[in-house]
C-alpha cells in the first residue's frame, strides 16, 4: 500500500478533511492532495510529524518492504543466505547474517551505533543523503522486535 493510500486512510479514520490535516502540518493543502495521489511523497520527517499529530505508527506511512526483513536492522530477506543462523545451525527467520550468526548478535552495539554503522550504506544503496537514512532508521529500527 503507497504512503497516499494509508494517508487518505489515516486521514478518513480521523474526520479530517485534507484542510484540516494541511492546517495542523503547516502545509498547504495542495501538498496533501499530491501526496494521497502520489504525485509527491513526503519526506520521512514529515512522515514523523504525521504520525505524531494523527497518534498513529510511523511505519504506517513508511513504505516497508513486503517481504520479511532482519528485526535488528530491517535489511529485506531476499535470499536464503540474507539469513543469520542459530546456536544448532539452523537458519534464522527473524535476523540477517549480517546482524547474527551462531544465535548471538555479531556486534556488541548500541541502537544508536547500528544506525551511526549501517546508514551511510542505506543511502548509497537507497540513493538518498545519509541525513534521510539516518532519520529514517530512526524512526523504523526502534519497532523491530531486537530494539523493543
Amino acid at each position: 500500500m503507497s504512503v497516499g493510500d494509508v494517508l487518505v486512510r489515516i486521514r478518513k479514520e480521523q474526520g479530517l478533511t485534507q484542510d484540516d490535516l494541511a492546517r495542523k502540518l503547516f502545509v498547504t493543502r495542495q501538498a496533501v492532495s499530491r501526496w494521497e495521489n502520489g504525485e509527491t511523497s513526503p519526506s520521512i520527517d514529515m512522515c514523523k510529524l504525521i504520525a505524531a499529530t494523527c497518534d498513529v505508527p510511523v511505519v504506517e506511512l513508511l513504505e516497508m518492504p513486503d517481504a520479511p526483513y532482519c528485526q535488528s536492522c530491517g535489511m529485506p530477506f531476499f535470499k536464503q543466505e540474507d539469513h543469520g543462523t542459530e546456536a544448532d545451525g539452523a537458519r534464522s527467520e527473524e535476523f540477517c547474517s549480517w546482524c547474527y550468526n551462531d544465535g548471538a548478535f555479531i556486534e556488541d552495539e548500541s541502537l544508536e551505533e547500528l544506525i551511526e554503522r549501517c546508514a551511510p550504506g542505506m543511502a548509497e544503496t537507497c540513493h538518498i543523503t545519509t541525513d534521510e537514512a539516518v532519520s529514517f532508521m530512526g524512526a523504523v529500527l526502534p519497532t523491530l522486535k531486537r530494539w523493543k
